[in-house]
Order: structure tokens, then C-alpha cells, then sequence
């Protein structure tokens, strides 16, 4: 958050499904922020959060989110812009799939392993992006080996850039120049 400060323009920041009260509890960053400081600071954290995009558009051509797309057609940018994004997210719903949903290899739409959002093909990302006026969907969500990848011919891309992710997966970081 100290590089957005410092890079407003050139920096952006998107709200993922871990920047929720639920998840900062399981995976321990609101014990952490307690112990180091107290309940304020965790509460402070919280609500900044909220603060946070869900998505939003560069240079009018490429959308960035953290999870991925939608489980119904026809959702436009307008639709995402339209969310509330000042509470904790749902169960489902259009926030939710915006946090949770991922990128798969088969058109249409299948459940997700997560049990909470979707798995979209090539073709979700094709028709929204082209109903959208836009050129390609940068989100993160996954590891990947080698810090990205590319996907959905070329129109999807998965930057992961977390390098110790859960002290567990040690990967290169990547990001995104250039838009």
C-alpha cells in the first residue's frame, strides 16, 4: 500500500478474496495484526479493505480483477461498477465470482474446486470481453510456476506475486508494464 502512496498512477491494487474478515482470520493475518498491535489496527485493516476496487479498466482496454468472470452472460462493466463493494463479500453472487472465480481449459462454465464462484473458458472470456470493448482480463488468484501465465488465447493472464505463498510455494514474482 506504501507503493500505491507513493505511485498513485502507477501502482493499482485490487481487492482479493483474501482482503475479507473470514479469510484474515483463517489464515492468520488478523491474529497477527493483534498480537503486533491490538483490535483497532485489525479493524483499521478491515474497513481499508473495503476501500479497496474490485476491478478496473486500463487505458479502456484491459480489466483487471483478482479472481476472474461471471457464471451468467451479459454482466457488463457498468454491472461491476454497480456493486457494493463496502461490506464483506457473499456466498455469491457477482462480488463474489469477481473474488473467486478462475480461468479453466473447457468452454462454458463449470463448478469451481474452490466450492465458491465458477471456472469460465476461453469462450466467457472471449464474449465478455468483446460485449466490454475490451482486449484482455489480467487477474491473479492462482499460483503459477513460473510467477504468470497466459490463457484463453491470449486474452487471459494470471499474474501471481506472492513468492512465499503460505511458506509453502516459492515462486518468481511477476507484473504486469506497459498498459
Amino acid at each position: 500500500m506504501a507503493y500505491k502512496v507513493l505511485y498513485p498512477d502507477s501502482m493499482h491494487l485490487t481487492r482479493g478474496n483474501h482482503e475479507s474478515k473470514s479469510m484474515n482470520k483463517i489464515y492468520g493475518f488478523e491474529g497477527e495484526v493483534k498480537a503486533k498491535y491490538n483490535s483497532t489496527m485489525a479493524e483499521v485493516f478491515r474497513e481499508t479493505f473495503c476501500w479497496m476496487p474490485l476491478a478496473y479498466v486500463l487505458n479502456g482496454k484491459v480489466l483487471v480483477v483478482h479472481g476472474g468472470l461471471f457464471s451468467k452472460d451479459g454482466v457488463t462493466l457498468d454491472d461491476i461498477r454497480k456493486i457494493d463493494r463496502f461490506r464483506e463479500p457473499p456466498e455469491e453472487g457477482l462480488m463474489c465470482e469477481l473474488l473467486w472465480s478462475d480461468p479453466g481449459p473447457i468452454n462454458g462454465r463449470q463448478p469451481s474446486k474452490r466450492g465458491v464462484g465458477v471456472s469460465f473458458g476461453p469462450d466467457v472470456t472471449k464474449a465478455f470481453l468483446d460485449q466490454n470493448g475490451l482486449e484482455l482480463l489480467v487477474r491473479s488468484h492462482e499460483v503459477k510456476e513460473e510467477g504468470y501465465q497466459v490463457e484463453h488465447d491470449g486474452r487471459c493472464v494470471t499474474i501471481f506475486s506472492a513468492p512465499n505463498y503460505c511458506d509453502q510455494v516459492r515462486t518468481p514474482v511477476a507484473l504486469c508494464t506497459g498498459w
